[in-house]
């Protein structure tokens, strides 16, 4: 058995007691200075150091704002698209636009538009937001110039090379890039030509993707906006054929020469359809073919550019059609530029060839060599020739609204800007 006992005593019993007095300061110790280390150091004036015996001791909170999100929607119906507009088809914005262009109130709202529109202009005249200020400082360049350089180079396969006479672009991003080449150099006997046109990818100068293998040489060859895999072109014994891409460097499908033009054919553009089987061609003959490409035996519709008031056409006073001018917004109108220097608008759906050819116009001395509807305003269009550009408007038959001095380069051929609808390139 285990015997505790436990000693008790009061703590103010034993130990000293603590007295506390206020009193100065006690000298401990006084060391003085050695000057013969004084070599060591290096004397700095002033000084100012702290010293804190004690460790310091700290609590702290941070925390950083938190950011709160909120999602709202909001239904735009005013300003906004009618709901039977698809605005992934390009055609049907243009088609509400021109619905609305002839709507009786449009001119009138658009006046008073006019008004406020004048207004923020002239405050943006009257002040040069691009003032300099500071004169120490070297003026930049408002515009930056203009260059290119050369990518790629492709080149003609064959020996004499030719001329290339038509390019187009493939509708799948424009990967691929079809070339004809043909020398139109009338009644030319040129020993070992090739009649051979070439298909090239955009990133593969070296060697072309196809060769297309005809029996004569195309003069024009275009893609079909819709089957990236077909192509038609125009040869220059005035047949017309159809290439599918898939099916080797033969055409699918030929004319027949007693159905075909008696000229080279200098054109041709497929038109917008929902099957995307039709298309057009053009000759200096003097006659456009409408075909579909699952019958090339005959054309499905002729017109012969005779602007006589007769009322049988005949060949022999047709204008030779130069270039042809079709915008897929207005399916059944197109525009046809002939040697004559006369450009005829034309709407398919007149009854007989004078109705076809509603309206013509004197624009060039020579042959008209390149003809572009513009893409923003369609009733304006660009013709090429005489080293010469001019813009015309169907409204204004007289003479041209817009025209360039005669360069001393010719100017072979002209398109509107994709971009800026008010800039041409030469």
């Amino acid at each position: 058995m285990d015997i505790t006992f436990a000693y008790q005593k009061k703590r103010s019993e034993f130990g000293r007691q603590c007295l506390f007095s206020d009193r100065g300061p006690d000298l401990i110790d006084n060391l003085p200075s050695n000057r013969k280390l004084a070599k060591d150091w290096i004397l700095k004036d002033p000084i100012d150091r702290h010293q804190q015996c004690a460790p310091i001791q700290a609590e702290h909170y941070l925390n950083t704002m938190r950011a709160e999100y909120v999602n709202a929607a909001m239904n735009h119906v005013e300003g906004g698209w009618p709901k039977d507009v698809n605005l992934a088809d390009e055609e049907q914005p243009k088609r509400y636009r021109r619905k609305i262009e002839k709507d009786e109130g449009f001119n009138h709202t658009m006046m008073q538009l006019f008004k406020n529109m004048e207004n923020c202009i002239l405050q943006n005249n009257a002040i040069n937001i691009y003032q300099q200020y500071f004169s120490d400082v070297e003026e930049t360049p408002m515009v930056e110039k203009s260059s290119a350089r050369t990518v790629n180079v492709y080149q003609d396969q064959s020996v004499p090379t030719r001329p290339i006479t038509h390019i187009s672009w493939s509708p799948d991003n424009q990967t691929k890039l079809a070339i004809s080449h043909c020398n139109m150099v009338y009644q030319a006997q040129i020993p070992k030509e090739s009649p051979f046109s070439y298909i090239w990818e955009v990133e593969n100068p070296n060697r072309p993707l196809l060769t297309l293998k005809p029996q004569h040489s195309c003069v024009c060859v275009e893609y079909n906006q819709k089957d990236p895999h077909l192509l038609a072109s125009g040869h220059i014994n005035g047949l017309v054929a159809v290439w599918d891409t898939r099916k080797g460097h033969e055409p699918v499908e030929l004319s027949v020469t007693e159905t075909s033009f008696r000229d080279p054919v200098h054109d041709v553009l497929w038109i917008h359809s929902k099957t995307g089987n039709e298309f057009f061609s053009s000759s200096t003959d003097g006659q456009v073919k409408w075909w579909d490409l699952r019958k090339l035996a005959e054309p499905t519709e002729t017109l012969i550019l005779d602007h006589t008031r007769d009322e049988e056409q005949q060949l022999a006073n047709a204008l030779g059609a130069s270039v042809l001018e079709y915008e897929s917004t207005i399916p059944t109108r197109f525009m046809v530029g002939t040697e004559q220097g006369i450009v005829i608008n034309c709407n398919r759906k007149g009854k007989s060839a004078l109705e076809k050819m509603t309206s013509r116009y004197t624009c060039q001395f020579g042959p008209v060599l390149a003809l572009q509807r513009n893409p923003g305003f369609v009733k304006n269009f660009l013709t090429i020739g005489d080293w010469t550009a001019k813009i015309w408007s169907e409204d204004c038959r007289e003479s041209c609204i817009m025209w360039t001095s005669f360069h001393k380069a010719m100017l072979t051929h002209g398109a509107w800007s994709p971009t800026r609808y008010l800039s041409i390139h030469s």
